[in-house]
């Protein structure tokens, strides 16, 4: 009975129009809208991943190695099993060009053979077969380059270029090719060339530093688990990696689901923006609302009866902005899908798709019951003797103890949703864990600011503006606490977002120039290293350069078990590079164990990055297997070292005793250090000393690096950027509902005496002085956030940057001024005679 009479009551009170809900239904619609957005656009991706999954991979399955062709067991067994097998050879060189001078640009190099592509097609400019680009011109074999190579080395259709000793001709551009999003990061645009025509090359030789793929085409129907585990099985000791068009793209899909996992949370930064304006909206509704609850009372309507009326008006509110939102969130994704395709190096497929919008749907309704519980359970404590009492002490200050029993219960499930939906518990938390303490901070700061103002309207006089401004400010019932949440918890995260990008770019940008080598050379043959050295050793120019002997390897098992059943850590999911010595390189660090003796010819042993064994949980004694070209080395740990992998030095995770890789094919690596004004002369003479041996400028690295950290920012900036943006709607909230009050204090001071001048003055000085202080407030939560995230999650260091601070503060005092100021027009306009007579 007490529902149905609430519901009549509910239904004939939103007939009234939805007047003072309007930013409650955009704040809750623009945060929903942002999560549905991304995570649609996330599952685009993925399901464009998915379709594209064996183009992306270039067959329907693709075999793996690391510095070596395949046995000819191993190609008997994929000729068996596939229809065509095609082989490609990955790596990187230096692409020469000879004209006045000599210019060399690092290229990703991939070697094919006849059969390339299995799947999909090679799109060249001018339009022509790969074959046919690839034959050459008059006995000189192709070469087809990415344009930012051909336009960077100024090269057209037609020149010469030369990779290690071996000459090829550019025939044409190459615009697209199939399997160009599952290789991972490269660090110089693409080249594609025969595998043959490398014979007299110089580049194929033994320690090569190689990826070598086999991409299978198989018959219909086959069945790729069964593969796998006979893959697994058969060739368990030799090193082979298997993938299959279930996951053509994994590296990718893991990215893209963590970057988006990522933007959910900062648009539950924003959701929680619009519930601080929710909450408003809805104590603003029910303050109006008093004397109709009052009467209801009077009338014998119960609590029960008081709170599911109002329940049933903001839940059937809720309904509507939620699924506003959703339908925003599922349709504009939609009406920018070209220019999100275009923008994007992966195939995106874009549609409708429930998941997301049903996530999205969730953490709308919990944090809409959330912000609405108090205000709601306030309601009941409205007694009908307001009817004859000034209504301003109604209600307690907190509501009874089951509706905070429920507001906990709420926040648990939203963040245990959280982390079910984005897969990423530590994240969550921490997200959380801001969101609370910032929101902690705000109220206590707009507390602070109000004390402060009564504090310092005293000592004011002869101001008259400045004392009206601190007047309104430290009032109680004033925007103080609105502007200050709404403004403040917007500010902060988007304060948090550039503190964590501008340390981040100041770690890979600025800090790591002032220690890092000139250049990286790979691919040094056993019979260069001296004749390397010796130039470098001549060159006052040199300050410094580091050599050690290479190989890769894959650690396949720990203690016996396989090694990606014991731990999921970046060091086992695919080959790492590791050395060897006798005595431990200069400025080794030993923490823990011993050293093997010079000369030791025993079982293998191995030294530890100690890092790295702690966090995969190694201890000494712990026998570690790896598996270097087919063949697997069991080497017990006898030592962890420190290795410092920041200041793009060499550092190795493994380094054994030379008897245990005695034999092995391998190259050098060298990292040197040199004055500026002579790195071009060193890469030219090693250059032309050495064509087979790569450079790579760890500018250039670091510039790449910061393509993919600059395209992460702005992701993450245009997140913050939303929240901003609900804050800023609720701040107009704040501003609108402060309307009235602001209209009769005009009128009071008009009738004082005070004109329309000072009185505008005053209106503004109080906006810019609690922008100020929001602005503040957001800069020391933002700070805090982004020195937490820098330090725990990304494990660098961290300092102000106090450009986006400066930035955050004058953003907040321009913002409150403009809301302030477009809510200023009707109480300036006001007649004081006509406001005074209607509070009579």
């Amino acid at each position: 009975m007490s529902l149905s009479l609430s519901y009549r009551f509910a239904r004939r009170e939103l007939r009234g129009g939805l007047r003072g809900f309007r930013i409650f239904l955009a704040c809750l619609a623009l945060g929903v809208m942002a999560i549905a957005a991304v995570g649609t656009v996330r599952s685009a991706i993925t399901a464009g991943l998915e379709r594209e999954s064996a183009a992306l991979l270039g067959g329907d399955a693709e075999v793996g190695l690391t510095y070596r062709f395949a046995s000819e067991a191993e190609r008997a067994w994929m000729e068996s099993i596939a229809d065509t097998v095609s082989e490609t050879v990955d790596f990187r060189s230096m692409l020469v060009v000879t004209r006045d001078t000599v210019e060399r640009g690092l290229t990703q190099v991939m070697a094919v053979d006849s059969a390339y592509p299995l799947i999909g097609s090679v799109t060249l400019d001018p339009a022509m077969p790969l074959d046919a680009a690839l034959a050459g011109v008059d006995g000189t074999p192709g070469i087809v380059v990415e344009r930012v190579l051909a336009e960077r080395m100024g090269v057209v259709a037609g020149d010469t270029v030369r990779l290690g000793t071996q000459d090829f001709v550019l025939t044409a551009i190459l615009a697209k090719y199939p399997d160009n999003a599952a290789g991972g990061f490269g660090l110089g645009p693409r080249s594609i060339v025969l595998t043959r025509d490398l014979a007299n090359s110089g580049l194929l030789a033994a320690g090569t530093l190689m990826d070598t793929n086999y991409r299978l085409k198989l018959p219909e129907g086959s069945d790729l688990a069964a593969l796998e585990q006979v893959a697994q099985e058969r060739f368990r000791d030799t090193g082979m990696r298997w993938r299959d068009s279930r996951d053509g793209a994994r590296g990718v899909e893991r990215f893209v689901d963590r970057l988006g996992s990522f933007l959910v949370l900062v648009g539950l930064s924003g959701l929680a923006v619009g519930g601080v304006g929710v909450s408003a909206a809805v104590r603003s509704y029910l303050t109006g609302k008093t004397e109709v609850i009052a009467t209801l009372k009077t009338l014998g309507a119960t609590r029960r009866v008081i709170f599911q009326t109002y329940f049933i008006q903001i839940g059937i509110l809720t309904l509507f902005g939620v699924g506003l939102g959703i339908l925003m969130g599922a349709l504009i994704p939609l009406l920018f899908a070209p220019m999100i395709a275009a923008q994007l190096p992966i195939p995106v497929e874009f549609a409708v798709y429930p998941r997301p919008l049903i996530e999205a749907g969730i953490y709308g309704l919990i944090t809409a019951a959330l912000f609405t519980l108090w205000p709601l359970a306030r309601s009941e404590e409205i007694r009908a003797a307001t009817l004859f009492r000034d209504a301003s002490g109604a209600g307690t200050t907190l509501p009874a103890a089951r509706y905070i029993a429920i507001t906990v219960l709420l926040v648990a499930l939203l963040i245990g949703l959280a982390i079910w939906f984005t897969g990423t518990v530590r994240l969550t938390i921490w997200t959380a864990g801001g969101i609370a303490f910032a929101l902690g901070l705000l109220v206590l700061s707009a507390q602070g600011v109000r004390a402060l103002a009564r504090r310092f309207r005293r000592a004011a006089r002869g101001r008259p503006t400045l004392r009206l401004a601190l007047a309104s400010i430290g009032a109680k019932g004033g925007e103080a606490t609105s502007v200050v949440l709404s403004l403040g918890l917007g500010l902060s995260v988007l304060a948090a977002v550039g503190q964590i990008d501008g340390n981040l770019r100041a770690a890979i940008s600025d800090e790591l120039p002032d220690v890092a080598p000139s250049y990286f050379f790979v691919d040094i043959q056993p019979d260069q290293i001296d004749g390397f050295r010796a130039r470098l050793d001549a060159d006052p120019a040199v300050k410094d350069y580091e050599a050690a002997p290479m190989l890769r390897g894959i650690v396949t098992r720990i203690n016996g078990v396989k090694a990606t059943d014991v731990i999921d850590h970046w060091v086992v999911r695919g080959d790492r590079g590791l050395t060897y010595g006798d005595t431990p390189p200069d400025g080794t660090t030993v923490t823990e164990g011993t050293w093997w003796p010079e000369g030791y010819d025993g079982p293998p042993q191995v030294s530890f990055a100690a890092e790295e064994a702690a966090e995969m949980g190694l201890t000494l004694g712990d026998e570690v297997t790896v598996n270097i070209l087919g063949r697997d080395i069991t080497a017990t740990i006898t030592s962890f070292r420190e290795v410092d992998f920041s200041n793009a030095g060499m550092g190795f995770v493994m380094t054994l005793n030379p008897a245990a890789i005695a034999g092995a094919p391998h190259s050098w690596i060298s990292t040197v250090y040199a004055q500026p004004e002579a790195e071009a002369a060193i890469l030219r003479d090693l250059a032309n000393s050495y064509p087979n041996i790569t450079a790579i400028r760890v500018r250039d690295a670091i510039d790449q690096v910061m393509v993919v950290v600059a395209g992460i920012a702005a992701a993450t900036r245009y997140g913050a950027l939303a929240t901003l943006v609900t804050g800023f709607l609720v701040l107009i909230g704040a501003a609108a509902s402060g309307e009235r009050a602001r209209v009769f204090e005009s009128a009071v001071l008009k009738t004082l005496g005070a004109d329309r001048r000072l009185i505008l003055r005053s209106f503004a000085l109080r906006s810019v002085l609690l922008g100020l202080a929001a602005g503040i407030v957001a800069l020391i939560a933002g700070i805090a956030g982004g020195w937490a995230v820098t330090t725990f999650v990304m494990e660098t260091s961290f300092a102000p940057i106090w450009s986006n601070a400066a930035l955050i503060v004058l953003g907040g005092m321009g913002t409150t001024l403009l809301a302030g100021l477009a809510f200023a027009l009707r109480p300036l306009a006001a007649k004081p005679a006509r406001v005074l007579r209607a509070r009579e």
